[in-house]
C-alpha cells in the first residue's frame, strides 16, 4: 500500500520552533515527529510514502532520504500552497497504484494510534471512495464535525460548525480509492474538507467512516507538542521508531543529567544537554545541547537547540528558541516564547516580588 504524507504547513503556531526546522521535523521523544509516523504506517502495511512538501521542502529529503523506517520515500514539492485537497492531488503523480488500489492520506501534524488496517479493510470492504478516520471528542465545534448514518456512512461534512450535530470529528487519516485522487482538478487550491468530501457525498459516492476513540492528538500547539513527546516517552502511545524504553525520562547519547537532578515526567533530555545538580525538569523537552543550571526548575516547556537556563530560574509553560539564553533568577509563566538568540538578563523579567 502507499500513502501521501502532507507536510507543507508552515507551523505558525509553533514559532518560533519552527523558523528553522519544519513542524513534522521537530525532535519528539528524541526523534522527528515524522519517525514515529512512518514507523507506524510501515506497521500497518505501507511500503512507500509520498511527501507532500512546500515549507522548507529541501530538509526532509536529508533528514529520510529514499528510504527510513522500513518505508521507501518520494518527494514532491508544491511552488505554491494548493490546500489539502490540492496538495494530494500534486503528491499523487508520484503514486505507482492502480486506480481501484487504496491510498492512506496522512497528516503530518497528527499523532494517531488508531488501527489502520482496520480503517482499510472497511473501506474496501464498503466499495468506499473515500474512508475517514472518525474520533470522539468532548467540543467538536472547534473540528470538522462528521454525522455518519446506522452502517457507518458519512452524511455530511460539517468544517468547524458552532452548533455540531455530533461529537465525531475528522481525524485527518484517509483512505482514498486512487481514482478518487484522481476527480481532485489539478494545480488549483482545494480544500478536501469544504470542497471534495462534500462533493463526493453529494454526488452519491459512497464515503464511510471509521469510528475510533483511541489516542489522538493535533500537535500544532506548543502545549500539543510537549504533550505528544511527553506522552510517547511514558508509554502513553507505543511507537517502533522510539529510541529508549518507556519510562520517567529519555537520555539520549551524550546528554548529562546530575544524580540530583529531578528530570521526570516524560521529558526529553537531548543529545549534548546538559541538567545540572538541583535543578528539576519536569514534563518537557530538551533539544540538543541545551542547558539547564543548578537550581532551574523547568516544567511543561521546551528548549530549544542550545538554549541556556540559567541558575534559578523558573520557566513554567515556555518555548525557547534555538540559542536563547534566560538569565539567573528569571521566572517565566505559561505562553512565554523567547526567539532564538535573544538573551534575558538576570531577573528581567518576574512574576513574584522575591529576589
Amino acid at each position: 500500500m502507499e500513502a501521501i504524507l502532507l507536510v507543507g504547513g508552515r507551523g505558525t503556531r509553533l514559532r518560533p520552533l519552527t523558523i528553522s526546522t519544519p513542524k513534522p521535523l521537530l525532535p519528539t521523544a528524541g526523534v522527528a515527529f515524522l519517525a514515529h509516523q512512518l514507523a507506524r504506517a510501515h506497521a500497518a502495511g505501507v511500503e512507500r510514502i509520498v511527501f507532500a512538501t512546500s515549507y522548507r521542502a529541501e530538509m526532509f529529503e536529508a533528514v529520510f532520504g529514499d528510504h527510513a523506517y522500513g518505508v521507501d520515500l518520494a518527494y514532491v514539492c508544491e511552488d505554491e500552497p494548493l490546500g489539502t485537497g490540492g496538495a494530494i492531488r500534486n503528491a499523487s503523480a508520484a503514486l505507482t497504484s492502480g486506480p481501484d488500489d487504496p491510498v492512506l492520506i496522512l497528516n503530518g501534524d497528527i499523532l494517531s494510534g488508531h488501527d489502520v488496517p482496520a480503517q482499510v479493510k472497511l473501506h474496501e470492504q464498503a466499495g468506499a471512495a473515500v474512508t475517514l478516520h472518525l474520533t470522539v471528542v468532548d467540543d467538536p465545534s472547534r473540528f470538522g464535525c462528521v454525522p455518519t448514518d446506522d452502517h457507518g456512512r458519512v452524511t455530511a461534512f460539517l468544517e468547524k460548525t458552532p452548533n455540531p450535530v455530533t461529537n465525531q470529528i475528522n481525524a485527518g487519516c484517509y483512505v482514498f480509492r486512487r481514482s478518487a485522487i484522481d476527480t481532485i482538478p489539478e494545480g488549483e487550491v482545494v480544500s478536501v474538507e469544504r470542497e471534495t468530501f462534500p462533493s463526493l457525498i453529494a454526488s452519491g459516492s459512497i464515503v464511510m467512516g471509521h469510528v475510533e476513540s483511541c489516542y489522538w492528538l493535533d500537535v500544532g500547539t506548543p502545549e500539543a507538542f510537549v504533550q505528544g513527546s511527553r506522552d510517547l516517552v511514558l508509554g502513553e502511545l507505543a511507537s517502533p521508531a522510539m529510541p529508549g524504553e518507556p519510562g520517567e525520562h529519555l537520555a539520549l547519547a551524550g546528554s548529562s543529567v546530575a544524580a540530583s537532578a529531578v528530570v521526570r515526567g516524560g521529558t526529553t533530555v537531548g543529545r549534548g544537554a546538559v541538567v545540572e545538580a538541583g535543578a528539576t525538569v519536569l514534563g518537557s523537552v530538551l533539544l540538543d545541547d541545551a542547558f539547564v543550571a543548578e537550581g532551574a526548575t523547568v516544567r511543561d516547556s521546551v528548549l530549544s537547540r542550545g538554549a541556556r537556563v540559567g541558575p534559578g530560574a523558573v520557566l513554567d509553560g515556555v518555548v525557547l528558541g534555538d540559542g536563547a539564553v534566560v538569565g539567573p533568577g528569571n521566572e517565566l509563566r505559561p505562553g512565554a516564547r523567547v526567539w532564538p538568540g535573544i538573551e534575558l538578563p538576570p531577573t528581567a523579567i518576574r512574576f513574584s516580588s522575591d529576589a
